[in-house]
């Protein structure tokens, strides 16, 4: 728990008079507006259905003064979202000649004027450009403008207002005119948020750090964000924003998956070692110590961010454009046909070695000989990747590789034994087929990986029981690669049906020649073949050692 540097006084204050008393920033540090149609509808539906109540409570809201302006620390979904209702009562005021109401809404919760000059400005203003330009639009033009609205929060401000505007319309379809005075009645007077105004504007990233620290929604991508803001003078707070933001966009969106917050956690990694994805906020922080190990300030983060940004685009996605040599971006694509992660901060730390591509070439030949006899998923095995990085990086010497991984590195014998006679995923079994008939570590996406025997419909397809079944199915030896999409029907009913229908089909490289002698598919045939096709793989993955 964070000790606050002040207290919290809180008031009960009405919706109305708060919003014709303030004006609103949504701080940097804040989450972007998240709200989509089940949290709106849940808005609404609350509202709606308190119309006739005394009273409703709407919960905390914890703001800070600086100057004339309210930053909200915590509650910027309900005022952001109340504001585009405000609106859609507005527009509805103006649409049915209630002149006087529309003017009494646009004061009270949409508009303040600067008497020196006459200006308005609206009362809600959100810090990142690109979403306040549509949010003012909305304000302004009771919609949204062309060239307005192409990003996922203004995509979700315009659903909000929209199902705000339709609700509404519903709504007031028995008497308008009545309607619309509860309606603003209602939110002017008789809904409260509990106000806590927090005194010292310094202080207010760690009240949101605390509050909401607890929250079901926050990220460690918002505690990061708001960490380095905290840490960033007044002066160079938007310049920093927009570099945590143009960083940030180089990703998909939140909620899709964590790809921004691994790529942090991978950069970290290459200057302090393995940290733990739950550990991450907290070291980073400064919140939790690890011994020997000291995390990078806000500035030396945020340089090494941009730093490695370009060749970890092109980790993700081989095809971009960056620095990354043609060998690299194929070592980058097949480790991705074979779902690796884990040894990204290794190709990091590698990036600028002169002699990195033989590192590369190591490392995939490591990778995929562990697959085969172990696995790569287990945390000890991501702790030492993640500390030999560290050392690659600090030395400029890829063979760390080597020495610090030794015991992860099977053996010849070890890999043609698993590789005959274990199951694989699919995905593994395809990137080793390819890498067979193209006799390459870094195959290209040619063929499609088919099983032989399958677990249905083989009922005549010689002596395979179920139990045996279970056990060869996925093996290397029942598998082969094709230019056919689609298995035939005569594929399927009979061992002869499937060699005269699919043999001449195979992948360019693929010879299956051997089983026009093979009378039936049994366990043993498969082992066989399993055998044959391990023995090659060893020699392709063994072979060239470096």
């Amino acid at each position: 728990m964070q000790k606050l540097q002040s207290p919290l006084n809180a008031a009960a204050q009405t919706v109305g008079a708060l919003f014709s008393d303030s004006t609103f920033l949504i701080p940097q540090y804040q989450r972007e507006y998240s709200w989509q149609d089940e949290e709106v509808s849940e808005f609404w539906s609350d509202l709606s259905g308190s119309l006739e109540q005394d009273a409703y409570f709407l919960g905390l809201v914890i703001l800070t003064d600086e100057g004339d302006v309210r930053h909200v620390v915590d509650g910027q979904q309900r005022i952001i979202t109340l504001t585009l209702l405000a609106m859609a009562l507005y527009i509805e005021a103006v649409d049915r000649g209630r002149a006087a109401l529309a003017e009494r809404i646009q004061a009270e919760f949409l508009q303040t004027i600067d008497y020196s000059t006459d200006e308005t400005h609206s009362r809600v203003k959100l810090s990142d450009p690109v979403d306040n330009e549509t949010f003012q639009a909305i304000l302004i033009n009771k919609g949204t403008p062309n060239g307005v609205g192409d990003g996922e929060v203004s995509k979700r401000l315009i659903a909000a207002f929209n199902y705000i505007r339709n609700a509404l319309r519903h709504d007031l379809r028995g008497d308008p005119f009545k309607r619309l005075g509860k309606w603003t009645e209602f939110l002017n007077k008789k809904v409260y948020f509990a106000v806590f105004v927090h005194p010292d504007a310094a202080t207010a990233y760690q009240v949101f750090e605390v509050i909401n620290t607890r929250g079901r929604d926050l990220t460690t991508a918002d505690l990061l964000k708001n960490y380095i803001l905290s840490q960033t003078s007044p002066p160079n707070r938007e310049d920093r924003y927009q570099q945590w933001q143009s960083i940030s966009r180089v990703f998909p969106p939140e909620g899709s998956n964590n790809t921004f917050v691994q790529y942090i956690r991978h950069v970290v990694t290459v200057g302090c070692g393995h940290v733990l994805p739950k550990n991450l906020f907290k070291f980073l922080a400064q919140r939790q110590l690890v011994q020997g190990r000291t995390p990078p300030n806000p500035d030396q983060l945020m340089a090494e961010l941009e730093k490695f940004l370009p060749v970890y685009q092109q980790i993700i996605e081989p095809e971009t454009s960056g620095p990354a040599s043609d060998f690299a971006l194929r070592v980058f694509d097949s480790l991705n046909h074979l779902g690796v992660m884990t040894v990204r901060p290794i190709l990091l730390a590698m990036k600028e070695l002169e002699d990195g591509d033989a590192g590369m070439e190591f490392l995939l030949r490591l990778v995929v000989r562990r697959i085969v006899v172990g696995n790569l998923g287990t945390g000890n095995v991501e702790r030492r990747m993640g500390d030999v990085a560290k050392k690659i990086a600090e030395t400029n010497n890829w063979r760390h590789l080597q020495t610090d991984l030794r015991d992860l590195n099977p053996s010849r014998d070890e890999f043609v034994n698993q590789l005959s006679r274990r199951s694989f995923n699919k995905g593994t079994l395809t990137f080793v087929r390819r890498s067979l008939i193209e006799n390459s570590i870094c195959p290209s996406d040619q063929g499609i990986l088919h099983f032989i025997w399958q677990r249905k419909g083989m009922e005549h397809w010689g002596e395979i029981s179920e139990e045996e079944g279970s056990f060869w199915a996925a093996t290397i030896g029942n598998t082969f690669l094709s230019d056919l999409k689609r298995r035939p029907d005569d594929a399927t009913r009979s061992w002869e049906g499937f060699k005269s229908s699919m043999i001449n089909d195979t992948a360019h490289g693929e010879d299956l020649t051997a089983f026009l002698d093979v009378h039936e598919w049994r366990p043993e045939v498969i082992q066989h073949f399993g055998e044959v096709a391990a023995e090659r793989a060893a020699k392709l993955w063994y072979g060239s050692d470096v």
